[in-house]
């Protein structure tokens, strides 16, 4: 019989079908060294490359019936659709970035200047107190 565990110790869990999934795709590594987890737009370019390889290839096969062909239109979907997704996804998240900066910079001068004779919002009267 096994022992029942103490009130102060963790209960052991059985792994879940859900849980599972999710550990795999935190821990896929595409070439050994691209995290799909961490790595931002990473993981939709993929996934829509996929989607493009499997409608590139199919679809060449439907008008053509050239298997070989269409398997290689069906990589070269993969790579056009992936790449293109990567690069509009990359150049979206860096304009991003930046437009954060500024706003914080923005703000820390906001607070560093809020109340001050150096406040530009402040209105100025025409007489000056000293």
């Amino acid at each position: 019989m096994a022992a029942a565990p103490e009130p102060g110790e963790p209960k052991e869990r059985k792994a879940s079908c859900t849980s599972l999934h999710l550990s795999y795709w935190k821990s896929l590594k595409l070439l050994g060294f691209l995290d799909v987890e961490n790595t931002p737009c990473a993981r939709h370019s993929i996934l829509y490359g996929s989607l493009g390889s499997v409608v590139a290839g199919f679809g060449h096969f439907l008008f053509t019936s050239r298997i070989r062909r269409s398997c290689d239109v069906g990589v070269g979907g993969f790579i056009l659709v992936t790449l293109g997704c990567w690069f509009h996804c990359r150049y979206n998240y860096a304009k991003q970035r930046i437009q954060e900066r500024i706003a914080r910079e923005e703000i820390k001068k906001k607070i560093l200047y809020e109340g001050t004779h150096l406040d530009p919002e402040r209105k100025h009267n025409g007489s000056s107190s000293n």
